[in-house]
Formats: C-alpha cells, structure tokens, sequence
C-alpha cells in the first residue's frame, strides 16, 4: 500500500539532489547545462537590442528567446515538484531570481520591450560557486553578506546623515547661486551637492560666485572623508567574523553555509 508514496518520495530527493546539489555526476552535468542555457540567453537578449543584428536575425533570436524562457519554466516548476516546502523556495532570494528569469517574456507579449528585463538572469550565474566547488569564494561572501548585516543599521544611520547634509548643502547653494547660475531649484541644487558630495562631478552645473565656489571645495573635501566611514563600518565587522563555511544545501529551507559536519540546518533546524 505505501509502494507509490514511497516511491514518489525517492523520485522527489533523486531530482531534488540532481537540480539543488553538485556532488553527483548528473547533478554536476544538470549546473553546467544550466549555466551554459543562462550565458546563452543573457547573450541573445543583448544582441537582440542592437538593432543592425535585430534587422537580420530577429527571428531567430525571438525563437531562442522562448526556447530558453521555456526550458527554464519548465526547470522553475521542477524545483517546485521536488522541494519539501513550495512557498519558502519561491519566496528565496533562487527562488525570486528563478521566477524574474522567465516572468518577463510573457509579459512582452502584452508589454513590448519588457523581455529585455530577461538580463537578470545572470543572476543565476551565481550558482557556478556550487558548480566549480568554489567554496573558498563562498565563504568570503557569506562572510561579507553577514558583516553587510551586522552594520546595516549603522550604514543606515550614515545614509540618513548624508542626505541630511545633502538637503542643507544643496538648499545653501540655492541661496549662494540662484536661478541665474543654474540652480534653478532646491531639488536641482541636492542634485547638485549628491554629484559634488560623492566626487562624481558631472560638471553640468558649477557655482559661479565665490562664496558659492568656497562651499563646493568644502563639500568637494567633505566628500573624501565620508566615502572612508561606510568602508570602515564594513571593515569592523569583517574583523568580528570569521570561520569558513562549507557549500551544504538544506531540504527544508534550502540554505547554504553550513559546516562540513554539520548534522542539523542552523536555520531551520532540521536535519541536513
């Protein structure tokens, strides 16, 4: 009586461990078809815009366009199938960048140009770590992602400031300048001060006054002191982590990062 449950449990891990992991030969074979199937259609998305090679193989790029979007929502449902919980896949960062990746062609057809959109599907070139067992790589991004959250709030709190000083900057400027110098507005002129600030400079607008020039070297100056604090945010969290990870996938919330003897997910807690 349990013969088709147990037999369609072994056929939902047998797939689940040929799409979601890199150890055995088909599910190595299986990443690198993938990856190949990715390059190949970010590649015909982009040559589709240019426009001389759009004239002349338009057709065929269309055609391989679909071909790709249809292998992989056939693939996007396979790993809805295989995992033991739907929703917390679909709801992953994988799970959202799978779904993006095949979105955008049914909706040119009731949108135009939104195919072009299909070029975040580089995104799953990510799972190339798991392909090539760069696991060193990983682990110095896990590493950086937890030390980007661990100072999340204080690069927020850094984040508010700037643009606290922008606004003030940018309003001072307005009064300095005015119209007639091209400031022409207090959102134009924090426009102004945003570009200045970050040492980008355009040089579509410049203060013309002297006062209004001795500001801009002020905020010029400003500028290089305040791209070394979110650096240096980063920098101190990095110190507090450490441990490499190794590349181990969980069944239930498919989670990445844990240790080489790990026996339970230190996410979900259940067993690996």
């Amino acid at each position: 009586m349990n013969a088709v449950p147990e037999n369609r449990a072994r056929w939902r891990d047998d797939l689940y461990t040929i799409i979601f992991e890199a150890e055995t030969p088909a599910g190595k074979w299986f990443d690198i078809i993938l990856i190949a199937s990715i390059v190949a259609s970010v590649v015909a998305v982009m040559l589709d815009s240019v426009s001389s090679i759009n004239s002349r193989h338009g057709a065929l790029l269309n055609a391989a366009e679909w071909f790709f979007t249809i292998v992989f929502t056939v693939e996007y449902v396979l790993r809805l199938i295989c995992v033991r919980r739907p929703l917390l896949y679909v709801f992953s960062f994988f799970g959202i960048v799978d779904l993006l990746a095949i979105v955008p062609s049914y909706v040119s057809l009731f949108i135009p140009g939104t195919q072009y959109l299909l070029v975040v599907r580089i995104l799953r070139i990510l799972r190339i770590f798991r392909v090539l067992k760069l696991v060193q790589y990983l682990g110095e991004a896990v590493l950086l992602l937890r030390a980007l959250r661990a100072s999340s709030k204080k690069i927020t709190v850094f984040l508010f400031t700037v643009i606290t000083l922008v606004i003030i900057l940018g309003s001072l400027m307005y009064l300095i300048e005015g119209a007639q110098n091209g400031f022409t507005s207090i959102p134009r002129s924090i426009y102004w001060a945003i570009v200045t600030l970050t040492t980008v400079g355009y040089g579509d607008i410049s203060p013309q006054t002297n006062l209004g020039q001795m500001l801009a070297a002020f905020i010029m100056i400003l500028g290089y002191s305040i791209i070394a604090v979110p650096t240096g945010i980063v920098t101190a969290e990095l110190s507090q982590v450490s441990g490499r990870k190794a590349l181990r996938s969980c069944r239930e919330c498919h989670a990445d990062g844990h240790d080489s003897d790990a026996v339970y997910c230190k996410f979900c807690g259940a067993e690996l």
